[in-house]
């Protein structure tokens, strides 16, 4: 398993207007995938994740941390 499979990041995972689910990643700028249902929207955001932290270790770019509070108002 490569090591970036094992760092865990927050999603926030949410419908679309388009019907489709959407899944973002706060800490990783602009990784963010959809799919039909809440499941194929999460796989498809993983295989983002992966490419997202590939790409910056191929760069040589510091890996973001992933700490967010998250409050409802």
């Amino acid at each position: 398993m490569n090591a970036q499979k094992q760092i865990k990041r927050t999603v926030l995972l949410y419908p679309g207007e388009d019907g489709y689910w959407v899944a973002e990643v706060p800490s990783l700028p602009g990784c963010i995938s959809q799919g039909e249902s809440r499941d194929k929207a999460l796989e498809n955001v993983q295989e983002a994740i992966e490419i997202y932290l590939e790409s910056l270790i191929k760069d040589g770019e510091l890996i973001p941390e992933d700490f967010y509070e998250v409050i409802h108002i």
